[in-house]
């Protein structure tokens, strides 16, 4: 997943759910940490995400704060 780089893109980290957006990374779920080979695999792929994160947020000249795009309901095509 490149950050902010399309509306598209979702990755899983456990039970964590990370959704690409243009303006702003969303996450939901949960994930457990666990002092094993699993717990340091998941600790992992979270730090690698939010470095990659943060280099992006990082290059940009930002604002203070953003206004979201309103999320819009669409018409489920398979009904």
């Amino acid at each position: 997943m490149e950050p902010f780089q399309n509306e598209a893109d979702v990755t899983s980290i456990g039970q964590l759910t990370i959704e690409n957006r243009t303006d702003r990374i969303s996450i939901s779920g949960s994930l457990d940490i666990t002092r094993d080979k699993a717990g340091l695999q998941n600790a992992r792929a979270l730090k690698q995400l939010f470095d990659e994160i943060v280099t992006v947020l990082g290059r940009e000249d930002l604002p203070d704060a953003i206004k979201l795009s309103e999320t819009k309901a669409v018409k489920n095509p398979f009904r």
